[in-house]
């Protein structure tokens, strides 16, 4: 240990000329410093924006000189004004006209107006619409081009926050999977008070190697006070025990312990883009209210002419995808307050369909990793007959045995699948082949609650 220590030596302070102390680094940092701010503001003048906003990380002067608004307003009119004295579509004609703006405004109206342009150039690729999901097909290549990530902000009860940047993420075919690992960062379970997940949206500059300014859109405030209550364990393992408090969040507990080892998040497609980037620090994007489209022109012949594209995979690989169309419910068949859409029946043998792999969850968290059995994650997307997203899921699940009378098409054994939220439930029966190793979903029904139904289309079910 006395090896590696650094020796230091001592340099007399009388034998020490003064001009060697200007030449250290602090030295020459605070000859900078003491320069006038308007020989500063010169010298800042030759830079460029990724420059400029990369500067105002080295000191509170820095950050406040390179806030300036004569700085960043010439920036602005060089990249986007082609006129001089052309004023920029999105600045208010009274604002423009003030002479005393608030420090940072051209800063910030230069990122806004980058991210703007970098938005419609994205939206474009968006589409077109995939007519197996009914989403835009090129989701993830949009995220991804516009440097979007996700960042979870956890409060303890004492009142402290914590911002953790994301460990780790995986797409799939219409959800992603989030996961931050502890770390020694988590408060112990019980003492988190609330979650928020946040889209932050990271405006590119041509350099990689330079910070990059960032906004966050919140897209999830979660009381866990009131979730602990409700809390389900969905599996374990010899490590872990997983909780679900909320659709779309599972959050993995040490056992004997009461320390947190990683919280996941799973996130659908359906307006993922616009989630996470439009959103405000204090609130969530809003999606447009549009008029109900006329459903069901004969009310007795029900809902008709649904689709469902399903997807259930694990953390690593795909299990299973399938879509179904021309799904209804007659107006007879509606009953406890649920319609009924019956994808894959029982009784009818060529409906079902063999998975890929286990159903089993596998969670890696820094150094150690494991496998969760008869867990997974679904995506589901309901789609209403005009091809509209209507119902989207994507939460993890848990797989149990169920009791079953004798069977003469399978003699295995026999597992149910049930999800339920406020808008509706999805139950899945499937059977485990011995020979052939593998499950086979033998059922599939997806039951929405009235009430949705009835305040989507404004009818009275």
């Amino acid at each position: 240990m006395a090896a590696s220590k650094a020796v230091i030596p001592r340099v007399r302070a009388g034998r020490t000329p003064k001009r060697a102390d200007k030449s250290s680094p602090a030295s020459n940092r605070n000859f900078i410093e003491r320069l006038p701010p308007e020989i500063l503001i010169k010298i800042l003048s030759y830079l460029d924006a990724s420059g400029l906003f990369t500067i105002s990380h080295v000191s509170k002067l820095f950050y406040h000189l390179a806030s300036d608004n004569a700085l960043w307003n010439r920036i602005y009119v060089k990249n986007f004004c082609k006129k001089k004295k052309q004023k920029p579509k999105c600045v208010d004609e009274r604002l423009w006209k003030l002479q005393d703006k608030a420090v940072g405004f051209w800063k910030w109206l230069f990122f806004k107006t980058v991210a703007g342009c970098d938005m419609n150039k994205c939206k474009r690729h968006l589409g077109p619409i995939s007519r197996h999901t009914g989403l835009p097909s090129q989701t993830e290549s949009v995220l991804r081009n516009l440097h979007v990530t996700w960042e979870l902000t956890v409060t303890h009860e004492s009142g402290h926050t914590e911002t953790l940047e994301l460990s780790w993420s995986q797409f799939f075919e219409t959800s992603v999977i989030l996961c931050w690992s502890g770390g020694g960062l988590f408060p112990s379970y019980q003492q988190i008070s609330t979650l928020q997940l946040y889209g932050v949206w990271r405006v590119g500059f041509n350099c990689p190697s330079l910070k990059h300014p960032g906004r966050g859109s919140l897209m999830a405030k979660l009381d866990m006070q009131t979730l602990h209550k409700g809390a389900e364990v969905i599996g374990q393992d010899k490590l872990v025990e997983l909780k679900l408090l909320h659709p779309g969040l599972i959050i993995g507990i040490w056992k004997g312990e009461c320390s947190v080892a990683f919280i996941l998040f799973t996130l659908h497609f359906h307006k993922l883009v616009e989630r996470s980037i439009q959103g405000s620090t204090e609130c969530p994007y809003v999606e447009p209210k549009v008029n109900p489209p006329f459903d069901d022109i004969d009310p007795e012949y029900g809902l008709h002419g649904y689709q469902l594209h399903i997807v259930l995979h694990n953390t690593v690989c795909e299990l299973m995808s399938a879509r179904f169309s021309q799904l209804f419910c007659r107006r007879s068949q509606i009953c406890d307050g649920h319609i009924q859409l019956t994808a894959i029946c029982e009784t009818n043998l060529s409906q079902h369909t063999p998975l890929r792999g286990d159903m089993t969850l596998h969670w890696i968290c820094e150094a150690l990793q494991g496998t969760v059995e008869n867990c997974c994650i679904m995506s589901l997307t309901l789609l209403d007959e005009f091809r509209n997203p209507f119902w989207c899921i994507s939460s993890p699940v848990s797989m149990k045995l169920q009791k079953t009378s004798i069977s003469y098409d399978y003699d295995s054994a026999h597992y149910l699948i049930h999800y339920q939220d406020s808008d509706g439930q999805v139950k899945m029966k499937l059977v485990w082949m011995e020979e052939e190793k593998q499950f086979v979903l033998i059922s599939l029904v997806v039951y929405v609650s009235i009430s949705k139904v009835n305040k989507y289309f404004v009818r009275d079910y």
